[in-house]
């Protein structure tokens, strides 16, 4: 499926009947491309029709990953605030007629931190695009995150190119290439391992390159 094909699919998901404000997930191991397809989809809608909402904003602080001494794992599935995301996923479909926007967090890459009240979802915004590692992980509070989206869809690329994309993220953000590629093997790579049993909850699987 191409991306034109997944840009109408996810109009026709705001426009389904019924009222309300849907909720698009996207997941998929680290390196998988979520973040550049959800930017894509909502580029093609535009604002008016869809955000998108990044997991990776429920990422710990830093100085809360090191007193819990989780540091070394970060991305991993307790390094996230994840009582906090359901509940703005929850507060996003409870308010599709409000006045005012609701605020959520992002992550910024180049501070390796979330910073709170970085995305505005206007209050007739349609559809939500939230990307993330976990949406269809089935463990402990992220089991309430997979009823509340309305689809969806699971990246599955090529291991050696998501590898690959993976090192090279690692490096753009301060590490050597070992320590890169040692990062990955170590700590990336567990985590797709977990994030690739929830691959059956999808709606639709996408095998990418």
């Amino acid at each position: 499926m191409d991306t034109t094909e997944l840009v109408e699919r996810a109009r026709a998901l705001a426009a389904r009947d019924g009222g309300g404000r849907r909720i698009l997930g996207i997941a998929g191991p680290p390196g998988a491309g979520k973040s550049t397809l959800a930017a894509r989809l909502a580029e093609a809608l535009g604002p008016a029709v869809a955000v998108v909402v990044p997991m990776d904003g429920f990422h710990l602080a830093r100085a809360e990953l090191e007193r819990l001494g989780r540091a070394d794992r970060k991305g991993a599935e307790d390094t996230f605030d994840t009582a906090g995301y359901v509940a703005l996923l929850r507060r996003l479909r409870a308010t599709p007629n409000a006045t005012a926007p609701v605020y959520a967090p992002a992550f910024d890459r180049s501070l390796e931190e979330p910073i709170a009240g970085s995305v505005p979802v206007g209050p007739a915004v349609p559809l939500v695009i939230t990307e993330g590692n976990y949406l269809l992980h089935d463990a402990g509070e992220w089991a309430h995150v997979r009823p509340l989206l309305d689809e969806s869809w699971y990246l599955a690329p090529d291991d050696g190119l998501r590898v690959g994309r993976l090192v090279e993220r690692h490096v753009r953000h301060g590490k050597d290439p070992a320590q890169a590629r040692a990062w990955v093997a170590r700590s990336d790579e567990a985590n797709a391992r977990l994030i690739a049993r929830g691959r059956d909850r999808a709606d639709l699987v996408l095998d990418c390159g």
